[in-house]
């Protein structure tokens, strides 16, 4: 597959979830850098998918993303109940270390930008204590307002303009990382952007990851809640799970729907 191919997607609520696996969002995001392209990645979890599905502003302000990836076990079990099986899990959490391998091993540039205090210059060290030949053009955790203003945004602009990196992790939680995203991936027309949230304080150690059993059966939110149960408490339990039973549930629905059609 080139990257100025289409990408083959499953429809999700209305979202287009890239069917790729990790190499081959990899290895797209290589080829078009290689073809002097950017793009937007959005790692597409349960709380995305709910958030796109009740607000309209929020499913407008993602209409950009130019690759949307299954960032979440229980998009995998509803595109399976929906009869469009998603070849791999595309966790931000496994991106962020091979899109920076992949980096390094072809010479390319990476910005880190936000992440709790001192998140992004720990990660820094992280990726370079394995990977020093890897160029990074820039660290930074600026205040970013929820809902961005101008002159924060155009102070941000003017800064990675000036570094002119191959790829910007930004790691300021959503929705606000995609607000910035949106308003500045035009600007660097050969830059890769892709909202990381968490993944800086993963790859410094600040926060453990779930063990990989965990992330495998789908209950890597738990480990979560365990760590930080005041900010995810409402997220998880009150928002996300009545949803998660409504989106498997529609998928089911539209699966028999489609069964019935091609019976006909």
């Amino acid at each position: 597959m080139t990257a100025d191919e289409a990408v083959p997607t499953i429809e999700l609520m209305g979202l287009h979830i890239a069917s790729l696996t990790r190499a081959a969002v990899v290895d797209h995001v290589f080829r078009a850098l290689g073809q002097g392209r950017g793009g937007w990645i959005a790692t597409v979890n349960l709380d995305y998918v709910r958030r796109c599905a009740a607000e309209r502003e929020t499913k407008r302000l993602y209409s950009g993303v130019d690759l949307m990836v299954a960032d979440g076990v229980p998009l995998l079990w509803a595109a399976r109940l929906r009869g469009t099986p998603l070849p791999d899990r595309v966790a931000g959490s496994d991106l962020v270390w091979l899109l920076a391998e992949r980096a390094a091993q072809e010479g390319r540039s990476l910005y880190l930008l936000g992440g709790n205090p001192g998140a992004a210059e720990a990660a820094r060290a992280q990726i370079q204590a394995r990977w020093p030949e890897l160029r990074i053009a820039g660290v930074s955790s600026p205040r970013v307002s929820d809902e961005p203003t101008g002159e924060e945004l155009a102070s941000l602009r003017s800064v990675i303009e000036r570094a002119r990196p191959d790829l910007v992790y930004v790691a300021l939680g959503a929705p606000k990382q995609d607000r910035v995203v949106a308003a500045l991936y035009p600007a660097l027309a050969g830059t890769w952007w892709i909202g990381v949230g968490v993944s800086l304080s993963f790859m410094s150690g600040e926060i453990q990851r779930a063990p990989a059993w965990m992330q495998s059966v789908g209950l890597e939110w738990l480990h979560r809640l365990v760590q930080e149960p005041r900010r995810l408490v409402r997220r998880y339990l009150i928002d996300d799970l009545p949803f998660a039973v409504r989106l498997l549930s529609a998928s089911w629905r539209a699966r028999r729907a489609s069964f019935r059609a091609g019976r006909r």
